[in-house]
């Protein structure tokens, strides 16, 4: 028996109707559905994203102040009133976390995207242009070659003082901070996007386009840029991670933002001294950046995975 709405054909063959096909899915809905499988990714990310809701809409929930100074509840652990205690001045460490966060956080977003600019446009000028290959590799392997640590401590050492009369101490340390992990972290997204650059250009799509006469300009805008946004974004995310470790270490050592502009670096240093009489102040700070940096760095992981079309695949 036929099946029920089935039309004979001219040729005697059932004709059932046009097959269900599903229509196809963006590049974007398979980047998303192999992200969302990476469950150390989304934990991640889920984690991060509290991390910056807690530190930048945290103080216009939390009542006490970050700068209000009590010497009557100094040095307290926690409590009620003060959940993660209170600095030598009576001041609240919950506060002071939250407060600090914000310019970590902020620190190592503007650092990441001042190094991503710079290793970006070096990488595709050193990869489309042959003859400057060799120079910015060079650069390259130089910056790489440097001790970056006590360059960074001599390059605050210098403008310091200058930038904070200029600018205030606060945005001072703040330029000084973005620009010195900016311009000294660029170099392995250079080395990834030259890498993707010297595929990309021998690309049949590539030389079509530059066999009709369409410029360099174009050509790097147009079809360089957009193929290979993908390592960007998992250089951008694993140098946020390294702007906020690089923050913590230099404020750590004294020398980042001053006492009452604190960070969680900076919280850590404070707290040096009473590390016997109240642990939880090295704790905490502590914790907040390893959770931030494991965030980071896992949702990088799950980025790149779901970003690479061999592992997409699969």
């Amino acid at each position: 028996m036929a099946p029920v709405g089935a039309v004979p054909s001219g040729d005697g063959v059932l004709d059932t109707g046009p097959v269900p096909t599903n229509p196809p899915r963006s590049q974007w809905r398979e980047v998303w559905s192999q992200f969302i499988h990476h469950k150390g990714a989304v934990a991640a990310g889920i984690i991060f994203i509290l991390i910056v809701l807690g530190v930048f809409v945290g103080p216009l929930i939390w009542p006490e102040s970050a700068t209000f100074i009590d010497i009557r509840a100094r040095n307290q652990g926690p409590s009620l009133a003060h959940p993660f205690g209170t600095d030598q001045l009576g001041r609240d460490m919950l506060a002071r976390m939250m407060f600090g966060g914000q310019t970590s956080v902020l620190v190592g977003i503007v650092a990441m995207l001042l190094g991503l600019v710079l290793g970006s446009a070096i990488g595709v000028l050193a990869g489309y242009f042959r003859r400057l290959d060799g120079p910015l590799m060079r650069l390259t392997d130089l910056f790489l070659a440097l001790p970056l640590l006590p360059l960074l401590l001599v390059m605050v050492m210098l403008f310091r003082d200058g930038l904070a009369a200029a600018f205030g101490p606060e945005t001072g340390i703040f330029i000084l901070m973005v620009t010195a992990i900016g311009v000294t972290s660029w170099m392995p997204t250079a080395r990834i996007v030259r890498g993707d650059v010297l595929a990309l250009k021998e690309r049949e799509f590539v030389l079509a386009a530059r066999s009709i006469g369409t410029s360099n300009f174009k050509l790097i805008a147009r079809h360089i840029l957009p193929n290979v946004i993908s390592p960007i974004v998992v250089s951008a995310t694993l140098g946020i991670a390294n702007a906020i470790i690089t923050e913590s270490a230099l404020s750590f050592l004294g020398l980042g933002f001053p006492p009452d502009f604190p960070t969680w670096g900076r919280l850590l240093f404070d707290a040096v001294d009473y590390m016997q009489q109240n642990p939880e102040r090295v704790i905490l700070p502590g914790l907040a950046i390893s959770l931030t940096v494991l965030s980071v760095n896992y949702l990088g992981d799950g980025l790149r995975d779901a970003l690479d079309p061999r592992i997409r695949g699969r």
